[in-house]
């Protein structure tokens, strides 16, 4: 980055303070850009604006401009050009760190509940703003002469002193005065609609400072309902904000990371799309392993570990392979200072990795089955917007490997795995799913069959794939000539399978199941299934509290004996108000509240998470009854999820219902050709007339179009003559489509 001139020319004595380097490059850019060849530049020194002008290379992002010139004074500033077909185009200008939701941008332009804002296509942007995309900035409304945009500025930012912006380029950024900024967009013809994004609540993660309580109105105990600690932390100046306070319904996206966040599953890193599992989100993904590892052990498969690194030739034998995951492929290049002889890629799955040991290992039948699994971590340098959980750069797995004799012996694999993932979701995890084969277009790159089972979220009203089972043929076989003798003394190539569960499971779960409160976990993975709550008041005498402690202490022990997951929250620095709210946002299926009374009466006062559901239990049925309720919450988790889903789940016939019936978020069952042309075509089309005419960005992880998820084992009846959806021709089978994560 170079300091080039200001509205005044640099003197000699400036020009003698620069390093000899930066002598020669302040004279050549003098020499060669003049303010007049730009017409921002022009336009500030027209209205008398002091800046300072610098060079540096191209910087078509926010972050790549931050890295070159966030240490200057000032700030920099995030500009998006936003487009309603039917409303109008705004072009809307915020702090760089500013989260920039476009439903949060509406309701703050105040458009109403139907606006859909989507980015401006490049023709829109170069039409309106004769700029290309990452040059933008509020300069750009110079050259909106017709006032097709509005502009719209984040308040926060007319307090900042100085602004840093692109001054219709991105490899110059001119500081000025913000108070100029405003001078020179009213000079343009401009008035800016000024966003309070302050006037939208926004919440930090829950701090160790608990709330005041105040006396819970429903209870014989005394304390407060969790609802009202939220509400009074809100409104409480110096106060933490305790709540969830953006609804699933209304905002999704930044519902679930604030879910996420707030009960502590997730915290954020420094590397983007690589995140930290807390000791909470690990804890349940520890129970899907347990479950899962004695399973596939039924089936014979054993454990092991194989490297991480695996050289860029052997990676590159599978050529199938490597251009289905060539996009997401890390790689390490060099030691030190030195490159390396060869690259090696990070693993992003480890077909290429094992099987080369599968040729030193099978060399008869007797050797066969081999079925190995290994429980690790893989890398996928995803280029779209990473999601916690859902699409990672690096993620935890289990993929398990086989080989086998016949192709039924590897289809029965393929079959029970799958099986085992349906089992996953539905029993632990109390989320339905689908299972299906993928179409040619969406098969595992490599393989000859790829299976899978799909989830479906309502509350954003996308599909997510649980999980994958593939039959890879002989095609590694040949490619790694891995050959056995056979029974009859022949050479023959095995038949392979591979598999693999991530922890996108665990995202799939939060999705479905979590409410405005935070979490709602199925009791089967709960990391607790229960929290004890004393409810001591301060107007209890020392020995009554020890007494309501020993009370609390003997119903945990009992619950404990039982094999139930229980804690006992006896802390007291935190109200019980307090800690209400604090477990129910850590989704925690059961709480039992201990107060005075109930150790008067020798009872507890039960409180559901999924439905709220309050009941008084008499000491002596407290494990009973919590046994039985686990169990029911489980089951009533799972009926919802599945009501919610098949009332999503429609038939489609004729192209004219299709996109409707998208934007209704609904999953889509239509016959078809299962042709990939005609699936390419779908995908196309979908995109189209979704966002009619305006551009999508490429790195986005929520795509308007629609994508096979599978063709369903269970097959509705599909008559003969009966034609395809989109291309008229016969169909062949019934394919389930829709938008996915």
């Amino acid at each position: 980055m170079t300091y080039i001139a200001g509205q005044e020319i640099m003197t000699d004595a400036a020009v003698a303070s620069l390093s000899l380097d930066d002598k020669e490059l302040a004279k050549e850019i003098e020499a060669s850009v003049e303010v007049g060849e730009n017409a921002s530049l022009g336009k500030l020194k027209e209205l008398g604006v002091s800046f300072k002008l610098y060079s540096h290379p191209e910087t078509a992002t926010i972050d790549k401009q931050a890295e070159h010139l966030g240490h200057l004074p000032g700030v920099l500033t995030k500009n998006l050009l936003l487009r309603d077909k039917k409303i109008g185009t705004f072009l809307i200008t915020v702090l760089h760190d500013r989260p920039t939701d476009t439903k949060t941008i509406a309701k703050l332009l105040k458009l109403g509940g139907k606006a859909n804002l989507r980015f401006a296509d490049e023709e829109t942007l170069e039409g309106l703003l004769k700029v290309k995309r990452g040059a933008v900035s509020a300069l750009a409304v110079l050259n909106d002469t017709g006032n097709a945009v509005t502009l719209a500025m984040d308040k926060a930012l007319m307090e900042q002193p100085i602004v840093n912006l692109h001054p219709l380029r991105n490899d110059r950024t001119v500081a000025i005065p913000t108070a100029a900024l405003l001078q020179f967009v009213h000079a343009a013809g401009h008035e800016p609609t000024m966003l309070d994004f302050d006037s939208v609540p926004v919440a930090p993660p829950p701090g160790p400072v608990p709330p005041k309580e105040k006396n819970r109105s429903d209870s014989k105990n005394g304390g407060d309902k969790s609802t009202a600690v939220a509400k009074a932390s809100a409104s409480t100046p110096g106060q933490t904000l305790l709540g969830i306070d953006v609804s699933k319904k209304d905002n999704f996206a930044l519902w679930y990371t604030r879910v996420i966040t707030y009960s502590e599953m997730i915290d954020y890193y420094d590397i983007s799309g690589c995140y930290i599992l807390r000791p909470w989100a690990y804890s349940i993904w520890e129970s899907i392993q347990r479950w899962l590892d004695a399973e596939i052990k039924e089936l014979g498969v054993e454990n092991s570990y194989f490297p991480l690194f695996v050289p860029k030739s052997v990676l590159e034998r599978e050529k199938d392979h490597i251009e289905g995951f060539a996009p997401e492929v890390a790689w390490v290049t060099k030691s030190g200072d030195s490159d390396l002889a060869e690259p090696i890629a990070i693993r992003p799955t480890s077909e290429t990795i094992m099987y080369p040991l599968f040729k030193k290992w099978i060399r008869s039948h007797r050797d066969l089955p081999l079925c190995l699994n290994q429980w690790s971590n893989v890398v996928r340098w995803e280029f779209k917007d990473p999601t916690p959980f859902l699409r990672s750069r690096e993620f935890l797995w289990q993929e398990g490997h086989t080989a086998h004799a016949t192709f039924e012996e590897s289809q029965k694999m393929v079959m029970d795995i799958l099986d085992l993932y349906k089992k996953v979701y539905e029993e632990l995890l109390a989320v339905p799913v689908i299972q299906g084969r993928k179409t040619e277009m969406e098969r595992f790159p490599g393989g000859d069959i790829t299976t899978t089972v799909e989830a479906y979220i309502h509350g954003s009203g996308r599909s997510v794939q649980g999980a994958t089972s593939h039959n890879l043929g002989q095609n590694f076989g040949k490619m790694f000539e891995i050959q056995y003798e056979d029974k009859a003394g022949g050479h023959a190539v095995p038949w392979q399978t591979s598999w693999g569960l991530t922890t996108r499971s665990i995202g799939v779960m939060i999705m479905a199941h979590g409410d405005d409160k935070g979490l709602v976990l199925p009791p089967r993975v709960a990391p607790k299934q229960v929290v004890v709550i004393p409810i001591v008041k301060a107007s209890l005498s020392a020995e009554n509290k020890a007494a309501l402690q020993s009370y609390a202490e003997r119903i945990t022990t009992d619950l404990k004996a039982a094999k139930i997951r229980v804690h006992l929250d006896h802390r007291d620095n935190y109200t019980p108000g307090w800690k209400y709210n604090h477990w129910e946002q850590k989704g925690v299926p059961l709480r039992l509240e201990v107060g005075p009374m109930d150790l008067d009466k020798g009872t507890a006062r039960m409180v559901r998470r999924d439905s709220g559901l309050k009941v008084d239990l008499a000491g002596e049925a407290v494990v009973h009854t919590v046994l039985h309720v686990l169990e029911e919450i489980q089951a009533n988790l799972f009926a919802k999820c599945k009501a919610e889903r098949d009332k999503k789940l429609v038939k489609v016939w004729e192209w004219k219902d299709f996109v409707p019936a998208l934007e209704e978020k609904c999953v889509i069952l239509t016959p078809f050709v299962n042709e990939t042309e005609w699936e390419e075509e779908v995908k196309r089309r979908s995109r189209e007339e979704a966002l009619a005419g305006e551009s999508e960005d490429a790195r986005t992880a929520t795509s308007a179009a629609a994508k096979t998820l599978c063709i369903p084992f269970d097959q509705p009846d599909l008559s003969p003559g009966t034609k395809c959806f989109v291309s008229g021709k016969e169909a062949t089978c019934w394919v389930l489509w829709g938008r996915s994560y």
